[in-house]
């Protein structure tokens, strides 16, 4: 469960197996990229106190901040925070959490502002476009976090 405005709302079931690839995918480009740096990585299941009345439970996310990390949860704002997208919890993390992490200092979260569609495209599919979409097709993520960090997105949906 988490918490909005001081109201507990109910999580869907656990998410399906795919869902669990691309979170520990994401998890493990993260936390290869931070060996040696002072930057954390959290995979699903760590609760997030933004405030006394907004608790959530983020897919992944990245804390800098030392200072916000405790034994039972973070309390303050991740760096960074990806929600992989379900059908029944979308709509919220596209609004009620966007506002809430935006307003208590996330720097960044991947559906803040939907810039693009990342998809890992099948041969078939690639071929079937013309030149112009093919060229449109975004291969990597640009994390702000860090000027060299960039996610492979075949590697977010190896397995999957």
């Amino acid at each position: 469960m988490e918490k909005i405005d001081g109201k507990i709302v109910m999580m869907s079931p656990r998410p399906f197996v795919k869902h669990n690839i691309i979170t520990t995918n994401i998890s493990r480009i993260f936390g290869n990229f931070l060996v040696g740096k002072p930057c954390v990585v959290f995979g699903d299941g760590v609760d997030v106190h933004l405030d006394e009345k907004n608790t959530f439970i983020p897919d992944v996310m990245i804390v800098c901040n030392q200072d916000i990390i405790h034994e039972d949860a973070i309390y303050g704002a991740p760096d960074l925070v990806v929600e992989v997208l379900s059908p029944s919890t979308m709509r919220r993390d596209r609004t009620v959490k966007m506002k809430k992490y935006a307003a208590a200092g996330v720097r960044e979260y991947w559906t803040f502002e939907l810039d693009e569609v990342y998809v890992d495209f099948t041969e078939l599919e690639l071929k079937a476009m013309d030149e112009e979409e093919r060229q449109a097709v975004k291969w990597q993520i640009k994390v702000s976090l860090y000027d060299d960090l960039f996610v492979d997105v075949k590697e977010v949906f190896e397995k999957v």
